[in-house]
């Protein structure tokens, strides 16, 4: 038996067993939290965004971004273990996007929010 954290009595336990029903498996809350948090880096933010438009190479992203390679390859490394990119040799360059349409609508709509007039 797991110890309450809680000090507070529930004022409506109807909803509260209702919600418990909805709530999403802890494993998969821990994964959305590490999603958050790779995309919680503004610098990834910005890599991200650059390829939301095309595929690129690491020197065109280099440039767009103004960045060493060095630091595009740490990041870019942690985007693809996190599958929110993903890559393609073609010769002896590396062609970086993103994932899937996804990250693009996650991007989108973020971006959208933060627009909005209130």
């Amino acid at each position: 038996m797991t110890k309450k954290q809680t000090d507070c009595v529930a004022h409506n336990l109807e909803l509260v067993e209702k919600m418990k029903g909805t709530m999403p498996d802890e494993n998969l809350l821990a994964s959305v939290a590490g999603f958050y948090k790779i995309m919680g880096d503004y610098t990834r933010i910005r890599l991200l965004c650059a390829l939301e438009g095309a595929e690129m190479c690491l020197c065109d992203l280099s440039v767009l971004l103004d960045m060493t390679k060095s630091a595009l390859s740490h990041q870019l490394k942690a985007l693809k273990e996190a599958r929110l990119v993903k890559s393609r040799k073609s010769g002896k360059h590396v062609f970086y996007s993103l994932d899937d349409n996804h990250i693009k609508l996650i991007l989108d709509m973020a971006i959208s929010h933060l627009q909005e007039k209130v």
